[in-house]
């Protein structure tokens, strides 16, 4: 039997032992691409769970139970943390009645668990993470009541997953051709092992658990705890508010409005008795006194981030960012309600300018390498005073959270265009309407992203043998939609490669965005050249500034 107390350990040693794997998770990455993040996604998501369950005070099932999926879904990145919020949010509905949980109670937990994540998926697709899950709880179903002791028990359900996960190659060729297993199952199965390690009695400590790093925020984006990119605030204040009213949602966004207008990484969980705070400020008593005007306070803690000399520097100019965004912000709230506004995850400071020239209300910092969260999106959301907001996530990987977002809104309609690149997302943009309605236009949008073909340059950072190319660690790599279509040595050869496969006879457009390690006379050549080569093409290049990829370029 086990019971809150011991779940609660179960769950927060699977989180620590995801999270000193991550790293080797987002190695499995089919592409050799330097943004596989797999691993990093799936620990933030557990993190943010996990945040939660440690605020917990008074432990029992319903609520380690609420504090398990609120944080998961709320902290969801990507798609397999989506997916794996999911399956948290299933399990959690089915054991949050009970004060123990026997095997019969963890079979349907499992199964109800595998349900609701393939529900959430659009197109569920065998040799995933949803595959592994799927094992796992009809290993759970098939033992259950059987005789076993506990601990067998666990082990053949792990037996069960860690089959189903050598067989994915099996199921899925790419991940044949790339002689690497699922990454999410992967990273299920260590938030599993870790869980049953601490059943067997190993002892972890997730306080000294290290933060992993997370997206960075832009403008207008929700900074994350887990965030340690560039220390712009120079002080990590965390406290408990043990309240002596329990606050209204409207105190609870004013509350967390203030945070944001101190600094950034801020966490705030309220329930009836107690605010769980966090946040990196350079003015950690303005957020202390804050807190008390609400109640007592306890468990403060205050961390130094950087050295004084470096603190100096950086107060200045996080002054002006603070109060540039607060004014951002604020100027947004304040705005009358209007019918219709937009949402898009850029990256890169010219591709923003474009979307800004689009009529683009709210930026999320995004994309490869930093997936936004699920709570990224239901901040912009509350920021952005419309009837209809449409949200453009602009990657593949990031339009499941926009989804889950979208289900968690009640006041405003959300539309998520299923955009899967920002040429698409560009091409979107520009083909909306305000005399349609947002279901027309949705319709639209997809039909002419439809049409736009995307190609991505980057390099490689390993070894494969991947779409009948022989790759080696620092080539360049053309990537389409569905694949490898270059590989070579030289950046400009390989996109000129690139472009070849991708245009054909219905070609009119070809658009470059650059990168920031592009220079622009770099860039304005590389026009001429294609120009050259297609004559009778339009060619726009424009500045991008994204990391990791060269060149983004689209063809329509």
């Amino acid at each position: 039997m086990i019971d809150a107390p011991m779940l609660k350990k179960l769950f927060l040693a699977g989180v620590k032992e995801l999270e000193s794997k991550k790293e080797w998770i987002n190695e499995l990455n089919v592409f050799p691409v330097p943004d596989g993040d797999t691993g990093t996604n799936m620990t933030l998501t557990m993190m943010s769970a996990a945040k939660e369950v440690m605020a917990v005070q008074n432990l029992d099932m319903e609520t380690l139970a609420k504090a398990i999926s609120s944080g998961s879904l709320r902290g969801a990145r990507g798609n397999s943390g989506v997916i794996l919020s999911q399956l948290l949010r299933g399990f959690t509905k089915e054991i949050k009645s009970v004060e123990v949980i026997d095997q019969a109670i963890i079979a349907a937990a499992f199964k109800r668990a595998v349900e609701t994540a393939y529900k959430a998926v659009m197109k569920p697709k065998e040799g995933t993470i949803l595959t592994v899950a799927k094992g796992m709880a009809d290993m759970a179903l098939e033992a259950a009541n059987t005789g076993l002791e506990m601990e067998q028990y666990f082990r053949v359900i792990i037996e069960r997953g860690d089959l189903v996960l050598s067989q994915t190659p099996e199921m899925l060729p790419v991940l044949k051709q790339a002689g690497v297993v699922d990454s999410g199952g992967q990273g299920l199965m260590q938030v599993m092992k870790g869980a049953f390690d601490a059943y067997l009695g190993k002892e972890v400590d997730f306080d000294a658990a290290p933060a992993p790093k997370a997206a960075s925020s832009g403008t207008g984006a929700a900074a994350n705890v887990e965030d340690l990119g560039e220390i712009t605030f120079g002080y990590c204040t965390e406290f408990i508010v043990n309240l002596e009213h329990e606050l209204e949602p409207s105190q609870v966004a004013e509350f967390k409005a203030y945070l944001e207008s101190l600094g950034d990484s801020i966490v705030l969980v309220a329930d009836e008795e107690l605010v769980k705070v966090h946040v990196h400020t350079n003015d950690p008593g303005l957020a202390i006194q804050k807190g008390l005007s609400y109640g007592s306070l306890s468990r403060m803690k205050i961390d130094n981030m950087r050295e004084e000399h470096e603190e100096r520097l950086i107060a200045q100019a996080s002054k002006v960012a603070a109060e540039q965004k607060a004014a951002e912000e604020e100027a947004l709230k304040d705005q009358p309600r209007k019918p219709y506004g937009f949402i898009a995850v850029s990256i890169g400071e010219g591709i923003n300018e474009i979307f800004k020239e689009l009529n683009v209300d709210y930026l999320i910092s995004g994309g490869q390498t930093m997936n936004p969260s699920t709570e990224d999106m239901l901040n912009a959301i509350e920021k952005l005073n419309a009837d209809t907001i449409y949200i453009l996530p602009n990657n593949k990987n990031i339009i499941l959270a926009a989804e889950q977002a979208a289900r968690m809104t009640e006041d405003k309609q959300i539309v998520v265009v299923p955009a899967k690149t920002v040429p698409q997302g560009i091409t979107a943009l520009i083909n909306f309407s305000p005399d349609m309605s947002p279901e027309e236009n949705l319709e639209v949008m997809k039909e002419e992203i439809s049409r736009v073909k995307t190609g991505e340059v980057t390099y490689a950072v390993r070894d494969t043998s991947l779409n009948g190319f022989e790759i080696h660690e620092g080539d360049i790599m053309g990537i389409g939609d569905s694949g490898i279509l270059a590989n070579g040595k030289d950046i400009e050869e390989v996109t000129l490669q690139m472009i070849e496969e991708m245009v054909d006879d219905e070609s009119c457009v070809i658009s470059i965005y650059y990168g920031q390690d592009v220079a622009t006379n770099t860039a304005e050549a590389l026009e001429g050249k294609i120009q050259a080569l297609y004559p009778d093409l339009d060619v726009e290049v424009h500045t991008g500034g994204q990391p990791i990829y060269y060149y983004l370029v689209s063809v329509e």
